[in-house]
């Protein structure tokens, strides 16, 4: 009986451990081009973001100021957010929209009304919800905060504490949605060049995915199994695997 319970619970296990990695798909589009570094590149606002506005010895005029006596940071609730039409609303100024332009084209534009006001405004916007999430096979997955426009993988990557161990390097993905498209890439990064020379530019909004190689819950189970069986059995199961 004891017999029986052995080789069924391997039975099971083989057959677990050839279950697809879900994130190891080397299907779909492979838009490479879509991720390189632009120069040019600029974040667009989008719905939903959420943005301050400081104006330097401006409490009045400012939302989330990191000039005056509120903190940007969002724990105070100090943000204007953009609606389903594209809107925030300003103090002073009102309505205004804001969908599609970049933070020095919004910045720019705001300046010109506050001179109704100011003679010479300082003027400080950002976008505080801009993120790069990276999920999978490193130590932290989680969604990034960024800063800035130009940001390379191997800086998120970094972010994320590094590449855990069983991380199969070779199928790297990153989505990026626009609109109701979805880019696609797959990096393999034991031969892409690319990846080196930081020509891998991500976006605010972009997705990392990094796979687990295939034996990563062999070596999992094979920590159980051996307890449990003679080294005869075990080797029999590991050689069953390859």
């Amino acid at each position: 009986m004891k017999l029986f319970l052995k080789l069924l619970l391997i039975s099971l296990l083989i057959t677990s451990c050839k279950t697809q990695n879900i994130f190891e798909s080397k299907k779909g589009t492979n838009d490479k081009s879509a991720f390189l570094y632009d120069a040019n590149y600029q974040y667009k606002i989008r719905k939903d973001d959420k943005i301050s506005i400081s104006v330097w010895g401006e409490d009045d005029l400012s939302v989330g100021s990191i000039y005056g006596i509120y903190n940007s940071n969002e724990v105070y609730g100090k943000w204007l957010l953009v609606d389903a039409y594209g809107n925030i609303e300003i103090p002073k100024i009102g309505t205004k929209n804001v969908l599609n332009k970049t933070v020095a084209e919004l910045k720019e534009e705001i300046k010109i009304e506050l001179k109704k006001w100011l003679v010479n405004p300082v003027l400080d916007i950002k976008v505080l919800n801009k993120e790069i999430t990276v999920l999978g096979e490193v130590r932290t997955p989680s969604a990034i905060k960024v800063d800035v426009d130009n940001v390379n993988l191997l800086h998120i990557i970094s972010k994320a504490g590094g590449f855990d161990a069983y991380a199969n390097i070779k199928y790297v993905k990153i989505l990026r949605q626009e609109g109701a498209n979805v880019k696609v890439t797959n990096l393999d990064l034991t031969t892409d060049s690319t990846i080196f020379n930081a020509t891998i530019q991500l976006h605010p909004g972009d997705v990392v995915i990094v796979p687990s190689k295939k034996n990563k819950e062999f070596d999992k189970r094979i920590s159980i199994i051996i307890p449990f069986t003679t080294a005869i059995t075990a080797a029999a199961i590991i050689i069953g695997l390859f």
